[in-house]
């Protein structure tokens, strides 16, 4: 009998839920799977909108990993700076078959420096930050280069775990979990990219990221320049 598939969830305080919750619900339903939930410290943590996710696993007492998923979210910048937290990222994902993300998680898998020469992708507004840390910055919705799979924001994260189902699994399977969650993707808005969405929409958001974007820019900026 083949030993389970073992996907570690990395989570740190202030992720976006949907970028951890979107994800599991596919891969947990995935043959063979063994999930683990795991953040620096165990325990409990809260997520960006207060969401609070309980009975976490210690990073430290995971021996290993065949893959790692770390969602993004406002949180992403502090974990990132966090010497301990990224310690167990890039120990674990050396040595996984797949390191793989949601959103701006791509941004700690790579300055763990587990993209380097890969494309990657991140959340639209972020995407560019990648190049930095030596990824290169991908805009389609699921990037897969190597043993790294990324991809856009938030909802992205689904297509992504699909994809990775299809990869391991097949894709009879990942089509089965696709209906079982009835996945069929219809918007009542053709607003959810920056290249389909109105001016005015696509002006709107920057503004709402952008004392965010900034911080975001001036951490990596500091964190690069301290890695070197």
């Amino acid at each position: 009998m083949a030993a389970p598939f073992r996907i570690v969830f990395i989570l740190y305080p202030r992720l976006t839920q949907l970028d951890f919750t979107g994800p599991y619900e596919v891969l947990a339903r995935m043959p063979g799977a063994e999930i683990i939930i795991a953040s620096k410290d165990g325990g409990e943590l809260v997520t960006e909108m207060g969401l609070t996710f309980a009975n976490l696993r210690a990073l430290a007492d995971i021996d290993r990993a065949d893959m790692i998923m770390i969602p993004g979210g406002p949180g992403q910048t502090q974990a990132m700076q966090d010497p301990e937290f990224m310690a167990e990222v890039k120990r674990l994902g050396e040595s996984a078959t797949y390191v793989t993300s949601v959103c701006t998680g791509s941004l700690i898998l790579a300055a763990a420096g587990l993209l380097k020469g890969k494309r990657a992708g991140s959340h639209w507004a972020y995407r560019e930050l990648l190049a930095p840390f030596g990824a290169i910055p991908d805009d389609a919705r699921v990037v897969r280069d190597g043993n790294a799979i990324t991809g856009g924001g938030v909802t992205a994260g689904i297509d992504i775990a699909l994809t990775i189902v299809a990869d391991l699994a097949g894709e009879d399977v990942a089509k089965m979990i696709q209906l079982a969650i009835e996945y069929a993707p219809a918007p009542p808005f053709n607003s959810g990219h920056p290249e389909l969405a109105e001016e005015k929409t696509v002006a709107a958001v920057k503004q709402l990221f952008s004392a965010f974007a900034q911080q975001r820019r001036e951490a990596i900026d500091a964190y690069v320049s301290g890695a070197n």
